[in-house]
């Protein structure tokens, strides 16, 4: 899979996934990512990528002309590739999100900044604007740094088989709570059934806590979550017992 992130910051970015798993993932070839600036695009003295907006308002906007630019260059001729534009918005992205991502041969991500980016960019350049929630940001790198790492895990061989399958989100619940040494820490106990080494009560365990952890921090998800008739019947125990 390849990722192609626009940024007027480039050096910000690749300091980041330069390191832990997405570098080792680079360095192994199972995931292409580099940054280009769109400011190598622009042919002024200044190389400006900004400039007053029309009907006026407050601070500048990024010209369209050197993002179209910056995207024809990293364009490649693959079967399935998605431009994506990091802005408010952009539909809220989650894990399902970044499943149907990682599907892709190419991603490429566009870091707004200033005021946005001329509102063309939005309506005839990319496929999708995705925002990474309800808040303003400087720019666009911190949501396309945080898109690629979490699509670039979903990549098989990115991460130990199994791995991904587990993290919080993937299934709709949350991870189960998760111990290391000592096993007594400030009188506060490992339970005690990760200690014994019978990996099916330890699989139990950790299906139960898994669900009483959404049922206690996020119960919203649980309306979307694929359920047993085991794991409701277990839900209606928790909250008859006040567990929430």
């Amino acid at each position: 899979m390849r990722i192609d992130i626009i940024s007027l910051f480039p050096e910000f970015i690749e300091a980041f996934f330069s390191h832990s798993i997405i570098g080792r993932a680079r360095a192994a070839g199972l995931l292409e990512l580099d940054v280009t600036n769109p400011r190598n695009f622009t042919y002024d003295r200044h190389h400006m990528v900004d400039d007053t907006i029309y009907g006026g308002g407050c601070g500048m906007l990024m010209k369209a002309a050197p993002l179209y630019a910056a995207v024809e260059s990293v364009r490649r001729s693959v079967p399935k590739r998605r431009i994506i534009l990091m802005g408010p918005a952009g539909q809220t992205f989650d894990q399902a999100k970044a499943k149907e991502l990682a599907g892709y041969d190419q991603l490429i991500l566009l870091c707004g900044h200033y005021e946005g980016v001329d509102y063309r960019v939005e309506t005839d350049l990319v496929d999708e604007t995705i925002s990474i929630g309800d808040y303003v940001l400087t720019g666009g790198e911190i949501p396309a740094m945080a898109v690629s790492d979490a699509v670039a895990r979903m990549i098989p061989g990115v991460l130990a088989a199994g791995s991904a399958a587990g993290d919080s989100f993937y299934s709709q619940l949350l991870e189960y709570p998760q111990y290391t040494k000592p096993a007594v820490f400030r009188h506060m106990d490992v339970p005690e059934v990760l200690r014994n080494g019978d990996h099916k009560k330890i699989d139990e365990w950790r299906h139960a806590a898994s669900l009483a952890r959404t049922l206690t921090k996020r119960p919203d998800l649980l309306s979307s979550a694929v359920l047993s008739e085991g794991d409701k019947e277990l839900l209606l125990q928790l909250k008859q017992e006040g567990k929430l």
